[in-house]
Order: structure tokens, then C-alpha cells, then sequence
């Protein structure tokens, strides 16, 4: 999918759009905001990510089993989610995030519904995600978005979707 055209929104509501190998730097910009203003909704750490040349950041879009979407506004990233296929061939939803000063507006549920669309165009029936058992506001959020706990992997609680109606 191409880049939307502007992505200067002069404070208005953030453009969503799938990513390109292009997006990196914008990738780049929304990973270690997430992981360093958010650290205790995620599994992988900021150490992990910050160090990461460009070669790093544009492997993530090679691979054709994976989906990138970011929020932009004032061609800043300012939210974030991907999808994976798992080794299973079950598409994940990974790497939520809304910057603190977009939430409340209907953001990450937009970047949920660009995975799930993704997601749905696989063929699959069903989105899992894995999230930390304590991160209470997130699992609220799945939970009023349709998703249902389906175990448990140690500190995390697994989550699906059943996708119909194009998501």
C-alpha cells in the first residue's frame, strides 16, 4: 500500500496508514517511543530496538508475512500496531501503541481494525495477540474491541478474535 499523500494534518485527527520499507525512519520513531514511555506494556525492552541500524528497521518490512501500520499527525508517529503470522500461520496483533497525548480519541481501535483487515485478507479466521496479564487498560481495551482470553503463556494472556464482515 502507498503512503497517503500528506501526512501533515496540522494537529487534526492522525492520518493511519500501512506502512512501506520507505517508513522506517517514522517505524523507528514509534518503536522507542512506545518502548521507552511505555516500557511496562511490552515484553521486548528498549535495548533491544535502540541500537538498530537502518539495515535492522527496513528487514522488518521485508519479510511478506508481516503488516505495519502507523498513525501519523504533523509527520510525527504517533501511534503504531503490527501484524505476524506465527509459525502456526495464525496472524498476531503486535506492538499496539497510541502516544499518550492521541489516546482517548478512537486511535488504537483504528490500528486494530488496519491489522484485522490485514489479518482477514490472509484467509484467516482468527486474530491472536498475547498480552501482559498485568496490563489491565489493554486488556479492557481488546476485551470492548471483541477479543476473548484463550490462555495463558507465563506472563502473558493470549487473546483471539473470531475476523468475519471484512475484519
Amino acid at each position: 500500500m502507498r503512503p497517503a499523500p500528506d501526512d501533515s494534518t496540522a494537529g487534526g485527527a492522525p492520518v493511519v496508514r500501512a506502512v512501506t520499507p520507505a517508513d522506517w525512519p517514522l517505524w523507528r520513531e514509534a518503536r522507542i517511543a512506545s518502548l521507552t514511555t511505555s516500557p511496562e506494556a511490552f515484553r521486548a525492552r528498549l535495548a533491544d530496538w535502540e541500537r538498530g541500524g537502518e539495515e535492522q528497521w527496513r528487514t522488518r518490512f521485508d519479510d511478506p508475512a508481516a503488516y505495519g501500520v502507523l498513525a501519523v499527525r504533523d509527520a510525527r508517529s504517533v501511534g503504531m500496531a503490527a501484524g505476524l503470522l506465527a509459525p502456526d500461520a495464525v496472524p498476531e496483533l503486535r506492538s499496539v501503541w497510541v502516544a499518550r497525548e492521541a489516546r482517548g480519541h478512537g486511535l488504537a481501535a483504528r490500528l486494530i481494525a488496519s491489522v484485522e483487515s490485514w489479518a482477514h485478507g490472509t484467509g484467516a479466521g482468527t486474530l491472536r495477540l498475547s498480552v501482559l496479564a498485568a496490563n489491565a487498560p489493554a486488556i479492557a481495551l481488546y476485551e470492548r474491541l471483541g477479543y476473548a482470553p484463550d490462555g495463558r503463556a507465563g506472563q502473558e494472556l493470549v487473546m483471539t478474535k473470531k475476523l468475519r464482515d471484512g475484519r
